[in-house]
């Protein structure tokens, strides 16, 4: 099955800086790579998706976290949930791990 992604506000608000600076081409390039992978197959192995219960109590729906990039300082994660409809991925934020 393949979903429709959408993005929420604060997500595209977190891929615009991506998109404009040249000095992050390489970040852009795996999250755009983990974005496809949501698109096609949630479960795909890349992208070492979970629950983040933190995020699924406060919220009321459970958020998944997708690792767009591993083993490096910063790497990136998208944060998403299934809906509104059933074939619908919501990307909620991409921001790089602490």
């Amino acid at each position: 099955m393949t979903f429709k992604l959408i993005f929420s506000k604060k997500a595209k608000e977190d891929l615009e800086p991506l998109e404009r600076n040249k000095s992050l081409e390489k970040v852009l390039k795996a999250v755009h790579k983990a974005l496809y992978y949501l698109e096609t197959n949630p479960r795909h192995p890349s992208l070492n998706t979970h629950e983040i219960k933190a995020f699924s109590t406060q919220s009321g729906q459970k958020v998944y976290e997708a690792y767009a990039q591993n083993h490096t300082p910063g790497a990136y994660r998208i944060f998403w949930h299934y809906g509104p409809d059933k074939d619908v991925i919501t990307i909620i934020a991409i921001t790089p791990h602490p």
